[in-house]
């Protein structure tokens, strides 16, 4: 499942949502649905809820709202959800985008974690972000994550 958090982005105008789609179904994932929300925790909470009933949803991206500015409240969402963190991504994820972009990397909040049997993920919405994201991190580990979550 793709979530992208906006309050700017249509599904026409979402570039990183509609990457994350390439990139997995490159790889041979089924994407089972997208999802637009407004970067509002409440929101944000309720889709990834709706996510987590779903049967055939087995990993959960989210794109943006990870930044530091007034609407980011992404993280705060998720991190209040999440039943194990996996911090190891979050750190590598700066540190690679330090090594391409410098200092400006502190600012992000992304984030991975287990909820209800799902691996999530949260990365950052801009398309480089997400590029990096999903290929140095997210899509060499995806099959392996799902398949420890359904030992």
């Amino acid at each position: 499942m793709i979530i992208t958090c906006s309050d700017t982005r249509t599904p026409e105008t979402d570039a990183s949502g509609q990457l994350i789609r390439k990139l997995l179904e490159e790889r041979g994932h089924t994407v089972v649905g997208y999802h637009l929300v407004k970067d509002d925790p409440a929101q944000i909470q309720l889709w990834i809820a709706r996510c987590t009933a779903d049967e055939t949803v087995q990993a959960i991206i989210i794109n943006g709202g990870t930044g530091i500015a007034r609407r980011d409240s992404t993280f705060e969402a998720v991190d209040e959800m999440l039943e194990k963190r996996l911090t190891g991504f979050g750190e590598i994820f700066r540190l690679l985008t330090y090594q391409d972009i410098g200092s400006p990397a502190i600012m992000s909040r992304a984030t991975a974690g287990v909820i209800k049997g799902r691996i999530l993920f949260s990365t950052p919405g801009s398309e480089n972000a997400v590029r990096l994201a999903m290929e140095k991190l997210i899509l060499p580990e995806l099959g392996h994550l799902v398949k420890e979550l359904t030992k």
